[in-house]
């Protein structure tokens, strides 16, 4: 493994003066391994909030189809993950896409691309915060009677995840453990509670019809289960912390594939066939955020609803500290190439990006507290606009990795021409034909109309920046750690 040149990486314990506390341009190596690699990137998908929140979108779109539109985006990242794994073996950098655009496409692209990520996972963070505050400030109002604004909470809990991002990977991978295990566990007992209720019926495949998983609600169903797989590249973020990434990095991601696309299916097939193939959807549209609740009371008791409102913040939590070390690493490697300043490559003693972690948390805090103070709704403005701009910001750096991969293949002989060529080209179709329901399901994606459409013009304009930036600073270098 190389350690970059000196342009790409400048400052480094050998050639500047600093503390244990202040070495910089290099992350802790040997850390991960396959399953604390898929704990990052299962976390950040959080699946109670997924199964409680996401769910009801689907249901109300498509009903029984529920299930299958969550295969086909499972599909369509397993389909992008095959070229995408297939250069993995030329890439070992915590930049993520950045890293493989550069490698295809040249300095100029990868930066627009850097935009686009900094975009995506920036309003993602808002997004998503602004969602766990408002269903943190209900869970303690409910237990306890104390009612504190949802901002009060975002920035508490936000203090502690970008805490435990800074001490580093070891601190994150035991908690997010904990989480997880307790998250698969509440909605397993969901299941088996279900199908001793209503037998084996729940597994009916009679609304699997082509009326159902075709009807005009599709582009907005199928938008909101691919929100559900945006984490998917931390396993190649963490690249540089894995042991052994030519290895581990396709295991973890196959992995997280599988684990989510079945967790998901599985979990909307017994719940949709417990409700009712013919009663789902409109049970869905009359309480989106309360109906798994209350068939989970029914099925089981006040106990397990109670945990699984429990665990749906305790799920936000492990999906938001995934998400900060994600886009902390993000910001480390930018920092380091040039594209961003070089203090954000700074790391602590024990490898960690506590730098970047406090800029990432710094700006997510800003805005959330911009929109909140000025009166603006948590969900219906912050939860919706942002996360509808970081889904479209998403897809489009997903189209331009597919394109340098393409690009980067097909300059060398092709070893395997499937998984060098025609998955990756394939891919772009598909992930092209998503942008097209982005846009056109935008206004109902974003919740409004307006001023949501304009702030969709954030992805050419972050895009056209960094592509700027990259053509005005020959300095940028994305080999450090590239090989």
């Amino acid at each position: 493994m190389t350690t970059g040149s000196a342009s790409s990486n400048p400052v480094t314990p050998a050639t500047a003066r600093t503390s244990p506390e202040q070495a910089t341009g290099s992350l802790a190596r040997d850390k991960l391994g396959v399953v604390a690699i898929a704990f990052f990137v299962v976390a950040a998908a959080a699946p109670m909030a997924a199964v409680v929140g996401a769910s009801g979108v689907l249901f109300s779109a498509v009903g029984p189809a529920t299930p299958l539109v969550y295969l086909l985006a499972a599909l369509m990242i397993a389909l992008f993950a095959v070229g995408y794994l297939r250069m993995s073996r030329h890439i070992t950098n915590a930049g993520g896409f950045v890293a493989y655009i550069a490698k295809g496409l040249g300095n100029r692209w990868a930066t627009g691309g850097a935009g686009l990520a900094v975009l995506t996972y920036l309003t993602l963070q808002v997004g998503l915060w602004s969602q766990f505050g408002v269903f943190t400030q209900s869970l303690v109002a409910d237990l306890t009677g104390l009612s504190l604004p949802p901002l009060v909470w975002i920035l508490v809990v936000l203090a502690l995840v970008t805490l435990l991002t800074i001490r580093g990977v070891d601190a994150s991978v035991r908690l997010l453990g904990l989480l997880i295990v307790g998250e698969t566990a509440v909605i397993a007992v969901l299941v088996v509670a279900l199908v001793t209720q209503h037998g084996w019926s729940v597994f009916s495949i009679r609304g699997f019809t082509a009326e159902n998983l075709f009807s005009p609600g599709l582009g907005v169903a199928l938008l909101f289960a691919f929100l559900c797989f945006t984490a998917f590249e931390a396993t190649v973020v963490f690249a540089e912390e894995a042991r052994d990434p030519r290895r581990t990095i396709p295991r973890a991601l196959y992995l997280v594939i599988a684990f989510v696309g079945a967790f998901y299916s599985l979990s909307t097939w017994v719940i949709g066939g417990a409700i009712g193939i013919d009663e789902v959807s409109a049970a869905a549209t009359a309480d989106p955020a309360g109906f798994i609740f209350t068939l989970a009371e029914g099925a089981a008791g006040r106990g397990l609803s109670l945990a699984m409102q429990i665990l749906v913040v305790t799920s936000f939590v492990a999906m938001l500290l995934g998400l900060c070390n994600m886009f902390s690493r993000y910001l480390f490697a930018l920092g380091r190439a040039g594209a961003l300043p070089r203090r954000l490559s700074v790391v602590t003693s024990a490898g960690s990006p506590h730098v970047a972690a406090l800029v990432s948390s710094g700006a997510v805090a800003v805005v959330i507290a911009a929109f909140l103070l000025a009166g603006a709704d948590p969900i219906g403005i912050v939860f919706a606009w942002f996360t509808a701009l970081g889904t479209a910001a998403f897809i489009s750096i997903l189209v331009l990795t597919s394109l340098a991969i393409v690009v980067f293949f097909g300059r060398r002989s092709a070893d395997n021409v499937w998984k060098e060529i025609a998955a990756p080209s394939l891919s772009i179709l598909l992930l092209a034909f998503v942008g097209y329901l982005t846009l056109s399901n935008y206004t109902l994606l974003s919740g409004s109309g307006g001023v949501a459409e304009w702030m969709l013009l954030a992805v050419p304009v972050f895009l056209l920046a960094g592509v700027v930036r990259g053509a005005t600073a020959p300095s940028i270098d994305y080999a450090a750690e590239i090989i």
